[in-house]
């Protein structure tokens, strides 16, 4: 038996956002793992388009301080 993926669809395409605006922690937060690392396209289902943005508005916020680079555990 075959299972039959269904290709992810963009979220910020199926809302119709144009900008993605670095304020907006919890939605950034979504596309970052526990380590810090901003989650790829073929996981998280977004465009290229979105993809850049997406990266461009989690560094952003970072530099700002509004998420964190990583977040606090201890090995």
């Amino acid at each position: 038996m075959i299972r039959v993926r269904r290709k992810r669809v963009c979220f910020f395409c199926q809302s119709g956002m144009d900008y993605i605006d670095f304020k907006e922690e919890k939605l950034l937060l979504r596309y970052v793992t526990e380590q810090g690392k901003i989650i790829p396209r073929h996981t998280s289902g977004t465009c290229a388009k979105h993809q850049r943005q997406l990266a461009q508005a989690i560094k952003r916020a970072r530099h700002l301080a509004l998420i964190p680079f990583v977040t606090d555990f201890t090995r």
